[in-house]
């Protein structure tokens, strides 16, 4: 595209604008370079980070903090359990209500649409740790952290790598509108504040104390938590398999992400709704999934096969 050819610099603003809200107003690239941070578009991510310094106004109560630890709990199971073995592995079966509950549930936690965080996972495992794998250390911490998650072409949803899941128009609008249940949950959080403040004074929570814990801090902290295994687990752990990427089993992060730390053994066979292969490989994903199939709601949880467990001995 020739420079004078170029959209006027308000007119790639206004569609800059427009893709907070609705990604299906996405325009190509006008500058060829993909792996751009797109500032503009990232405005709401750094947003997100520095409202958590309103805990210095907002104050904090027990109240808040359980709040939080719940909200960060409850949306890192449907990440880790949802978006994850179930959407970008299938690893289990459940109902088409039960696929939407959680597909809610992790569409608020900002980590973007169901088809959007399962196709780029997909590619991940298909490209993991060469060029073309999305968030590869190997181009350092902060890429693999962040810095991809805010470039250009990774806002994008590669659909013909989630046929299966864009066959439901329930997915295909929360990936479109990906903002629309962040926003819905951060202003139910300010209405129970402000109605807890008023009818329940004992508590000493406030609507901005419940939006900063319950939805900021909270929200950040699930963020940074689930991309330790982009950054950290292909770099610090042990290797249980000989995979042909850099992935390690660590303890320390599988605790934080309940169960994902495992991240060796689940390269070596990512067709397990377990990623802790042992017994003492603690992963309450796996054990939150158990529960879910012992009350109907998820069924045919596919298990470690014996010959990789045989294989993880020698």
């Amino acid at each position: 595209m020739h420079p004078s050819d170029a959209p006027p610099v308000r007119a790639r603003a206004a569609a800059a604008l427009r893709r907070w809200f609705d990604t299906a107003a996405e325009a190509p690239d006008e500058t060829g370079d993909g792996r751009r941070i797109d500032w503009l578009r990232a405005l709401p991510f750094v947003g997100l980070h520095l409202a958590c310094l309103g805990v210095f106004w907002v104050g904090v109560s027990p109240t808040a903090l359980i709040v939080a630890a719940a909200l960060y709990a409850i949306r890192l199971f449907a990440i880790t359990g949802f978006y994850h073995r179930y959407f970008s592995h299938r690893t289990f079966r459940t109902s088409r209500a039960v696929q939407f509950a959680f597909a809610l549930i992790g569409a608020s936690s900002v980590q973007r649409g169901p088809l959007w965080w399962a196709a780029h996972h997909r590619n991940h495992h298909r490209h993991a740790d060469t060029a073309a794998d999305p968030h590869s250390p190997r181009e350092g911490f902060w890429w693999s952290h962040v810095g991809w998650f805010l470039t250009r072409e990774r806002f994008r949803t590669d659909l013909a790598r989630v046929p299966d899941l864009a066959a439901y128009p329930e997915l295909r609008w929360l990936d479109r509108y990906d903002t629309a249940v962040p926003v819905a949950l951060a202003a139910a959080l300010w209405i129970a504040g402000a109605l807890l403040e008023r009818y329940a004074p004992a508590l000493g929570v406030s609507g901005g104390q419940l939006l900063v814990w319950g939805f900021f801090v909270s929200t950040v902290a699930l963020f940074h938590v689930t991309v330790t295994i982009n950054s950290l687990a292909h770099r610090y752990g042990r290797r249980r398999y000989d995979t042909a990427d850099d992935s390690r089993n660590n303890l320390w992060l599988a605790l934080l992400t309940f169960g994902e730390g495992w991240h060796n053994n689940h390269h070596f066979f990512p067709g397990s709704a377990r990623q802790g292969f042992r017994w003492w490989e603690i992963d309450a994903t796996w054990y939150g999934l158990r529960l879910l199939a012992l009350l109907g709601l998820i069924r045919d949880l596919k298990p470690v096969p014996d010959w990789v467990l045989a294989r993880g001995r020698r």
